[in-house]
């Protein structure tokens, strides 16, 4: 058993890859999800060299449930308990409502809504445990969210509604289980400066995005809260827009 762990899922870069390295350089151990079974061996390792303690690694689709599923069982098989959980992985397209296939609408649900439900129920056996080793500070889950679940945007509805979801989510999450220490905020961002908004970099330059150290120094300020204070949605926009769009 280590002092603090976390489970961090699409850790394989962008904003799951530095929240995983901050939390690395504060001595959390890991454990670590993403679907490119190389790289995240490589961030793995890349990790440990920051000041993780242990770092485990497990590559799987987060479509998948048996992935869910084995990810949760190898955590509780290493730690036995968990201080944070990053619900980070998520996908996304975009399209109008009235055309959008529905394959590509299963697999946004799927990893975007269904996936952060799983986890939360596979998960909250140990983070109540490290809630309860740690009552002062409790347990936290961070769910990255996006300013598309708060206010809508065209082209948008489907990622959208998926994270509305989310945010509804831990909402909901909050009320049921930060009694018992386990508290949980949404992160809604617009555009943040990652590979998942390269498509929309020939409108919306990369330097006028939210950076991901941005995102990271909220997640790292969120699990420095006592448990007593619940922060159940940050919004975050974009420098230089009317603060409604992504």
């Amino acid at each position: 058993m280590t002092d603090k762990s976390a489970l961090v899922t699409g850790a394989s870069r962008g904003i799951g890859f530095g929240i995983a390295s901050s939390l690395a350089a504060q001595g959390y151990s890991l454990t670590l999800s993403a679907r490119d079974e190389q790289r995240l061996a490589e961030v793995a390792d890349t990790l440990k060299a920051a000041g993780a303690p242990r770092v485990v690694a497990v590559a799987g689709d987060l479509a998948d449930p048996d992935a869910v599923g084995q990810l949760a069982q190898r955590h509780t098989a290493e730690f036995g308990a968990m201080d944070a959980l990053i619900v980070n992985a998520g996908v996304g397209t975009a399209g109008e409502i009235g055309e959008f296939p529905m394959r590509r609408f299963d697999k946004t649900v799927a990893v975007n809504l269904r996936a952060p439900v799983q986890l939360l129920q596979e998960c909250l056996p140990l983070l109540r445990a490290g809630a309860a080793a740690n009552p002062g500070r409790g347990a936290k889950v961070v769910a990255l969210s996006s300013i598309t679940g708060v206010y809508s945007e065209a082209q948008l509805g489907v990622y959208g509604a998926t994270k509305a979801a989310l945010v509804s989510l831990v909402s909901t999450f909050n009320a049921e289980e930060s009694g018992r220490g386990v508290t949980a905020t949404a992160i809604s961002p617009a555009y943040v400066d990652t590979d998942m908004s390269a498509w929309i970099k020939d409108r919306i330059a990369a330097e006028s995005m939210i950076e991901v150290g941005d995102i990271v120094e909220l997640v790292d300020s969120l699990l420095r809260l006592s448990s007593k204070a619940v922060v159940p949605n940050i919004v975050v926009t974009r420098a230089g827009t009317d603060g409604y769009r992504a």
